[in-house]
């Protein structure tokens, strides 16, 4: 008999094809979490160094950038992502490449909205009148001071790409070939009736998870952020 519901054999149930929920949640979790990651390690670091280059630098470079970053704000995300997805085709290198994309300008602006505020404080200019080369003010002095916020931003985009990856799961444009809790949802949802934990168990994880992301980027910045430590408190 398939889709046998939580029991001592099956903690979590089995689906409409006898596979355990607890299994297939566990294999979900690897694929969500590398996908979140990496897609937010990727977009902090490219919208970072974006972000810095046109806030020190300014002029023209300064002004594409910026529109370029309205454009992705304007558009809505996830209807950006099917169409994307949906030309370039179905995978997790895709689906990174796709994350990456929509999320690199929160932390373009955001560093630069910091580089723009510290690279004409006091300290910056007694480096710049010791002779200092100016790409080396950016890399030595300007950026190490201006990441704690944009660490914050990176972690929250772990929670928002995990988010993502299931929406695009759930609608058949993940990867074939790997087990999602987007997948899941989407396989549970004609069960709804008589299959409950199909859908509920793979949902509690994505809710949980990206609990969990956004109060660890709530943290991080806390945590780096001193000033913010002593408001709290």
């Amino acid at each position: 008999m398939c889709c046998k519901p939580p029991s001592a054999a099956h903690l979590l149930g089995t689906d409409d094809l006898g596979r355990d929920v607890l299994i297939g949640v566990v294999y979900g979790t690897r694929v969500s979490l590398a996908v979140g990651l990496l897609s937010a390690l990727t977009a902090t670091v490219l919208g970072g160094a974006i972000g810095a280059a046109a806030g020190f630098f300014g002029g023209v470079a300064d002004l594409a950038v910026m529109r370029i970053t309205e454009i992705f704000q304007v558009v809505p995300s996830f209807v950006l992502a099917v169409v994307i997805v949906a030309l370039s085709g179905p995978g997790l290198a895709q689906v990174i490449i796709v994350i990456t994309v929509l999320a690199w300008p929160q932390t373009a602006r955001l560093m630069r909205g910091e580089v723009l505020r510290l690279r004409h404080l006091e300290f910056v200019d007694a480096v710049r009148c010791m002779g200092e080369d100016e790409l080396a003010i950016l890399l030595r002095e300007v950026v190490p001071n201006a990441l704690t916020p944009v660490l914050a931003v990176g972690t929250l985009i772990v929670g928002q790409a995990i988010l993502l990856e299931a929406a695009l799961s759930f609608f058949g444009l993940g990867s074939p070939d790997v087990v999602s809790w987007g997948r899941m949802l989407a396989s549970g949802q004609r069960f709804l009736a008589n299959g409950w934990w199909m859908s509920v168990f793979p949902g509690l994880a994505i809710l949980l998870t990206v609990l969990a992301f956004n109060l660890l980027g709530e943290a991080v910045g806390v945590i780096l952020d001193p000033r913010r430590g002593r408001i709290a408190a």
